[in-house]
């Protein structure tokens, strides 16, 4: 007899695995991945937003999440880029007279959490076309309203500016609605009255004749800055030759400065050979002057000396004997007196 707890066992772990294959099935299911381009609009569940506010969604975009089965649906908002041709037929502007206008329009929702909800709210399930012909009469009205303020020439001649205008007019309905207007190009413009025409027709004949003016304006530039110009070479040419000539005196006159300097030490080179003879029979004279002063004071002292030894020899030999005569004398005289008183002495004793 088998043992029941033993099967029981057996049949406890295949229901375990079939549970979970059976939760594994509902989670690949139901784990859901959003590429970039897409925003994921998860509703069932309420759930409290940044705000403050309850809703009854949840949105995921560009990641992944699990969504609960039974209990949460899953719905896409599409990101990419949309093109929606405007076609804006008999638009009167400022001036009264009606236009029509082609254009083109990159929109799409954009990818914040405001701008997803109020997309959310407006466009989810809604077909695509429902939606383009949306943004097409959104735009279309804002462009209506911008060709009532401009003229024909500021919408033909400035299309950069009356697009960007358009812009900026329809961008606060449009982020309303969570869409984001990424640019706008203004393709045609026309009119049943031939008023671009005839603006035309005006501009090439304004034209044509700026074209002429302006040929006849080159035409006379061009002669009068040929004539500047030759005024100006003859100028430059009279300069040159002038600037020619002082060179060329300049360089005459430096010439015959040379030639001057070599004419003056040739002819000093000339002189330099009687100029040293006579300045060397000159020394030579003066040599023979002082030497003959020399000779003659030499002379002078010859005699001098010849002069003071006869005058010596003189008083040497008449001096002395006058001299020894006066003395001789005196001794007579002495000799004589005394013989005198001697003999009266003598004569005394008698």
């Amino acid at each position: 007899m088998l043992d029941f707890s033993t099967l029981l066992i057996p049949v406890i772990i295949l229901v375990v695995v079939i549970a979970a294959l059976i939760a594994l099935m509902l989670i690949s299911r139901n784990y859901i991945k959003v590429s970039p381009n897409q925003a994921a609009v998860i509703s069932g569940r309420k759930r409290k937003l940044p705000d403050g506010s309850v809703a009854g969604y949840r949105l995921v975009r560009g990641g992944a999440t699990l969504v609960f089965p039974f209990l949460e649906k899953v719905e896409y908002l599409d990101l990419n880029v949309i093109t929606v041709p405007l076609a804006t037929q008999r638009a009167y502007t400022v001036q009264g007279v009606p236009v029509s206008v082609k254009a083109v329009a990159n929109v799409k929702i954009r990818g914040d959490d405001s701008s997803l909800r109020a997309a959310s709210e407006r466009f989810l399930g809604m077909p695509q076309q429902v939606f383009h012909q949306l943004v097409f009469q959104t735009l279309e009205g804002h462009l209506r309203a911008i060709l009532g303020t401009l003229t024909v020439e500021e919408i033909n001649n400035d299309r950069q500016s009356f697009a960007q205008k358009l812009l900026t007019e329809a961008a606060g309905d449009l982020e309303k609605m969570g869409i984001g207007l990424d640019a706008l190009t203004i393709q045609e413009i026309s009119d049943e009255e031939g008023y671009l025409d005839a603006l035309g027709k005006r501009r090439t004949a304004e034209v044509k004749r700026d074209a002429e003016i302006g040929q006849a304006e080159a035409n006379r530039d061009s002669k009068i800055k040929a004539s500047l110009a030759l005024q100006e070479g003859e100028k430059v040419r009279l300069e040159t030759e002038a600037l020619i000539a002082q060179s060329n005196r300049e360089t005459e006159i430096q010439k015959a400065q040379v030639q001057a300097e070599i004419e003056s030490e040739r002819a000093k080179a000339n002189q330099a050979g009687p100029l040293a003879d006579a300045r060397a029979q000159q020394q030579v004279t003066v040599e023979e002057v002082r030497v003959e002063k020399v000779r003659t004071q030499e002379q002078i002292a010859v005699q001098e000396q010849e002069v003071l030894r006869k005058e010596k020899e003189l008083e040497a030999t008449v001096v002395k004997q006058a001299e020894a005569d006066r003395r001789a004398a005196v001794l007579r005289a002495q000799g004589l007196q005394e013989a005198a008183i001697l003999e009266a002495e003598g004569r005394k004793l008698r």
